[in-house]
């Protein structure tokens, strides 16, 4: 297992299909748990416990990338209680389907009564009419899809993360490490998959950096990543990027290395601390000199945000490496503190998005590093304020700080669209 020293991974495994979405209330079967954070009252809370679902991907196709977010927001919980804000987490499973994710965002509603919903979810976007016409403030990881950018009542941790945006940050990074080549790869299934494997191609060509390979199409999930890492091989790539799941990007590098061109640098934004070790046992063999980007400080940074995000995750029992999904879900309820300090006791779903419109600046208790933004404003940014993304990369059983992509930043290149 990895040491506790290790940094999570900013993306989740982006699995976006197409499906109508029904706003008509039923009762779910869909399996739900919950946990209670409790403290002394204080103002925001009025000594009442505030009931907050989690609508996640728990089992399903997209389970290995957020599955662990329930914990994230426990661990969240800690640091609210230390405000007396007490929590109640109730945890809605969407099955890896957007008709799971409406009946999980009903449940929420009908059944459990939330007063918000953190969503780290790949298929949030079935839920989200309904959410949106019942009032429900939601906030998390705006991974899915446009809802985000579009709807008034949810607020992303790290931007809205509009994927057809173009900036200059990935492109910076290659040139940095002497790419001159690149491959990049994306689900077709998946619109931010896709939108973000040919906007990273764009922000390398707009480095002078030569696109070698470009497949945004590639079939969600697959391993048979033979054919394409032959084409790569024939067009000379050096350089490596697929926003997908961990399976299906160290299957790529692992082809390109046995057909004896191991890229100069494959960086993926999923598998990263925690979701390695999820991977399957080759993984960290697998792994071995990949880069991984995340937009919240790696925990081996040691900074004051990072050592309290471990020490919340310990008190509800986490001891191994953090997630992606963790990260999501602390960030949630950091932002969500920062709303119920100004709503008073019991606030009503109207009452907490104003107050979440109302923070002018959110650095998710820190882990934003020096950048910081207001949720309310629904920044179409690729990524994260100050278009900044930090890179590690493996060795042996570690996660390495790049120098120089610690974070590396750049600029939007506004007259690109992914």
């Amino acid at each position: 297992m990895l040491s506790k020293k290790k940094a999570c991974v900013l993306a989740a495994v982006l699995v976006v299909v197409a499906s109508a979405c029904s706003s008509s209330k039923h009762a779910s079967s869909t399996s739900a748990t919950s946990a209670t954070t409790t403290a002394g009252s204080s103002p925001s809370s009025g000594g009442t416990t505030i009931t907050i679902g989690v609508l996640t991907d728990a089992t399903g196709l997209a389970a290995s990338g957020n599955q662990t977010s329930i914990m994230g927001a426990r661990a969240g919980g800690v640091v609210a209680a230390k405000d007396g804000i007490k929590l109640k987490f109730v945890e809605a499973d969407t099955q890896s389907s957007p008709t799971g994710a409406l009946t999980a965002a009903q449940k929420l509603v009908d059944q459990d009564h939330v007063s918000a919903v953190i969503a780290v979810s790949a298929l949030a976007f079935g839920g989200a009419s309904f959410l949106t016409k019942e009032g429900i403030p939601v906030v998390g990881a705006a991974e899915d899809s446009t809802e985000w950018v579009t709807s008034p009542n949810m607020f992303g941790v790290f931007g809205d993360n509009n994927s057809t945006k173009v900036s200059t940050t990935l492109g910076l990074f290659f040139k940095m490490e002497g790419v001159t080549n690149l491959g990049s790869v994306g689900y077709g299934i998946s619109p931010q998959s896709a939108a973000s494997a040919k906007g990273t191609a764009l922000s390398a060509q707009a480095e002078g950096i030569k696109i070698g390979y470009l497949n945004a199409n590639f079939p969600f999930g697959s391993t048979n990543v033979q054919p394409d890492a032959l084409a790569m091989k024939s067009a000379g790539v050096n350089g490596f990027t697929a926003p997908v799941d961990p399976n299906t990007g160290f299957a790529f590098v692992s082809a390109l290395r046995q057909l004896g061109v191991p890229p100069k640098v494959a960086l993926l934004p999923t598998g990263y601390g925690g979701d390695l070790t999820q991977a399957g046992p080759g993984a960290i063999q697998s792994g071995q000199g990949v880069y991984f980007y995340i937009s919240f400080e790696p925990v081996e940074m040691h900074t004051a945000a990072t050592e309290e995000f471990q020490q919340a995750l310990n008190a509800v029992g986490v001891t191994s490496d953090p997630t992606y999904a963790e990260y999501e879900g602390y960030a949630a309820v950091a932002m969500l503190i920062q709303a119920l300090k100004t709503t008073g006791a019991n606030p009503s779903h109207s009452a907490l998005i104003n107050a979440l419109n109302g923070i002018q600046s959110y650095d998710a208790l820190g882990l934003l590093g020096s950048h910081s933004f207001a949720p309310g404003a629904h920044l179409s940014v690729p990524g994260s304020p100050g278009n900044c993304v930090y890179v590690t990369k493996l060795s042996g059983s570690s996660f390495d700080l790049v120098p120089g992509a610690d974070p590396v930043c750049g600029t939007p290149l506004p007259n690109l669209t992914a």
